[in-house]
């Protein structure tokens, strides 16, 4: 140990990390104040606990699915779905580049996660590896300048149709796979030379927004959103700053984008549904997809929400050696919201909004308490699009419906594998349920 560190064990890796950042305790790590199982889990590959420039994780599971073969040249041209990308890393000067294949036809498929529910990880993997995205440093504030580059794909963002393209890179992209508990994997990429788009059918919709700088930005989500556009359409509008006020608009990172607009639009909901009656029972939903299993409990009370995960062993944020036993986390809001950021990351976000989605068509008010157990067949993150589309098709299968609490946990019990005694431990929603009654009825 050295003076003002402490030395971190996470999935065989050690660190040393500020001690006033992490301390490491038995029941978990503390980050900045807040307590996780493991460091992997306060993590999820962003924000590079560990000290190491790439997450580890990561990168062995990247090598893992690395796809042979691919593009060897320095020239691509086909359908772009249209697709685009922002990235994070320099902030406030950021990769911005398209998306596309080395194929013409209808590839809208491949950057339209509302469409992959119930496709295996290796044909998401084999969806996002055929995209070759190229780069380009752009100032966050060239969405309010203006850009070349950008008006381009600003331009393929209000496409209703896969777009054909043509982009030269200043050398053979580099094939490897990005992974992110936020985003849909991303495949090879190469600094982009330049690129030309032919001309696309537009939405009316976003284009609307889009030439409307008058309109705030959450106003446009929201609006777009009432409208039908798809959650994936706006969130790549707004992540290319197409939204806003003229002066204040600002490419954002496409992972910020997509937790920014869950966020906007689950808060929306949140305020219509306060304004219904509440269910008249209890009511149980629940999914298996991809290695993952979802429970949700709607109970007749005022709006409330909880979200909780269980990550066993072998689990890319439960690596073998870090917790010999599931590692279980969760967030939650009473009727008033939070304010901060949840810890448990954006899939807190992408719930509310499914779980708000199905009481706006209930026209109904519920206290939502939302599970998910992954097990170690989900080898690897894809995004929180998964967690968004298990939860809305879980609303859209018929409810199992119980006149009592216990009913309701004793059907979800028969379903879990990790005991109940361990959800109600970590369970704020249920804690207060219980403390009515005896824990005795429930384990």
């Amino acid at each position: 140990m050295l003076y003002g560190y402490v030395m971190v064990g996470s999935g065989g890796l050690e660190s040393i990390l500020p001690r006033d950042v992490v301390e490491a305790l038995g029941e978990g790590v503390r980050v900045s104040g807040r307590l996780y199982p493991t460091l992997c889990l306060a993590c999820r590959g962003a924000r590079m606990l560990c000290g190491k420039a790439r997450c580890p994780i990561l990168v062995k599971a990247e090598a893992l699915v690395r796809v042979k073969g691919g593009l060897d040249r320095e020239q691509i041209a086909g359908s772009t779905p249209p697709a685009a990308f922002v990235g994070r890393i320099g902030y406030p000067k950021v990769y911005v580049g398209p998306l596309l294949p080395n194929f013409y036809g209808d590839t809208v498929l491949l950057d339209t996660p509302e469409w992959w529910l119930g496709k295996g990880i290796e044909e998401i993997v084999s969806f996002r590896y055929s995209l070759v995205r190229g780069k380009s440093r752009l100032e966050v504030k060239a969405a309010s300048t203006g850009h070349r580059l950008l008006a381009t794909l600003q331009e393929l963002a209000m496409s209703v149709k896969a777009v054909d393209a043509e982009a030269v890179f200043e050398k053979k992209p580099l094939k490897m796979l990005i992974l992110s508990d936020i985003a849909q994997p991303f495949g090879p990429s190469a600094p982009l030379h330049s690129f030309k788009a032919s001309d696309s059918s537009v939405d009316r919709r976003i284009e609307k927004a889009y030439y409307d700088r008058d309109l705030k930005a959450a106003e446009a989500v929201a609006e777009l959103y009432k409208k039908g556009v798809l959650v994936t359409r706006i969130q790549r509008a707004f992540s290319l700053g197409m939204f806003g006020e003229g002066k204040r608009r600002r490419l954002v990172p496409t992972r910020w984008s997509i937790t920014a607009v869950d966020s906007i639009i689950s808060e929306v909901l949140v305020k219509e549904v306060k304004n219904h009656p509440t269910v008249d029972k209890y009511m149980v939903f629940y999914l298996k997809n991809i290695g993952n299993l979802y429970i949700v409990i709607l109970i007749p009370k005022p709006w409330s929400f909880e979200w909780i995960e269980a990550w066993f062993p072998g689990t890319p944020w439960n690596p073998e050696g870090a917790s010999p036993k599931p590692a279980i986390m969760g967030d939650y809001e009473s009727y008033w919201g939070r304010k901060d950021y949840p810890s448990i990351g954006g899939c807190y976000y992408s719930t509310r909004l499914a779980a708000t989605e199905a009481l706006s068509r209930m026209r109904r008010q519920a206290t939502v308490l939302a599970l998910r157990e992954i097990y170690p067949d989900y080898i690897l993150p894809v995004g929180v699009w998964n967690v968004r589309e298990s939860i809305r098709a879980a609303f859209k299968s018929k409810p199992r419906i119980f006149d009592t609490l216990e009913e309701a946990l004793r059907f979800a019990k028969g379903l879990l594998k990790v005991p109940l005694q361990s959800w109600i431990q970590h369970s704020t929603i249920l804690r207060g349920a219980l403390s009515q009654t005896s824990i005795k009825d429930y384990i």
